[in-house]
């Protein structure tokens, strides 16, 4: 049976009138947009590849932010001093307040203002555009890292202080305390919050297409645009970011299980 003519409409006498669309105006409705098949990508295939990888880029740079500022976050919240809890509890609480969508735009459009602002200060009358690829990496780097903080804060809190106290009576500095006792085993504790903040950041990079930067969700729009198939190229997508997380996921596991070795579970 074929498909209803969306097109037509019934006259109150019950007769059927085919509407006709001005030129260069869309009809509502294709009939030969049946014959397509569901996954031809009409030549895009190469363009959400590439930004498929810009995606993973994405990601990869705000990890290594996130990883750094979750790292001095918790080590400020574990600090003696009062002032660096306060900053790092100032910080957790603020970004894990705000919405990511929102401190996407402050940074983007709020920081293009402030510093075109704050350039004639400085003798600097040229204008200046803010890289959308920075943008988006800081932000979701400096997003990310109050997650990372309290991931690495709970890991630090899990080693046995006895085994610090140890390490300090055999005579190693901080630093080599750090590395050969608190590193080791911290990292087993956090892997697990670890992977959850790594899962939801890669699905976070879908934001930065909002401030114009040609991810695969971008090209994706913009190829659903051009060939009116959205379902098609969103799905691809879809596909795509399960890939990602589905790799991200088995090398999380191996890591889980790599850095367990030897310890009895109960």
């Amino acid at each position: 049976m074929p498909p209803p003519d969306l097109n037509q409409i019934v006259a109150p006498d019950g007769t059927a009138r085919t509407l006709q669309a001005p030129p260069g105006c869309p009809v509502l409705y294709n009939p030969k947009a049946f014959e397509r098949p569901m996954f031809n990508l009409h030549g895009y295939g190469p363009s959400i590849i590439e930004g498929t990888l810009l995606t993973l880029q994405v990601s990869l740079s705000s990890l290594v932010i996130a990883m750094l500022l979750g790292m001095l976050g918790a080590m400020a919240k574990l600090s003696p001093s009062k002032p660096l809890q306060l900053s790092a509890q100032t910080y957790t609480t603020i970004i894990r307040g705000i919405p990511d969508l929102v401190l996407m735009l402050l940074v983007f459009f709020g920081g293009q203002v402030f510093i075109n602002q704050v350039a004639p200060l400085v003798g600097y009358e040229e204008y200046i555009d803010i890289n959308p690829f920075m943008a988006g990496v800081s932000t979701i780097g400096f997003i990310f890292g109050a997650y990372m903080t309290e991931t690495f804060r709970g890991a630090i809190l899990a080693v046995p202080r006895g085994q610090i106290e140890a390490a300090y009576a055999y005579g190693m500095t901080r630093v080599q305390m750090f590395i050969r006792i608190l590193l080791p085993q911290m990292i087993r504790h956090a892997i697990p919050g670890f992977g959850n903040n790594w899962l939801v950041m890669v699905k976070t990079t879908a934001l930065v297409s909002i401030i114009g930067l040609d991810d695969m969700v971008r090209k994706a729009a913009l190829a659903a645009g051009a060939t009116r198939m959205p379902f098609t190229f969103y799905v691809v997508v879809a596909i795509n970011y399960l890939i990602i997380t589905s790799i991200s996921v088995t090398a999380l596991k191996w890591l889980e299980d790599r850095y367990s070795l030897g310890v009895i579970k109960a």
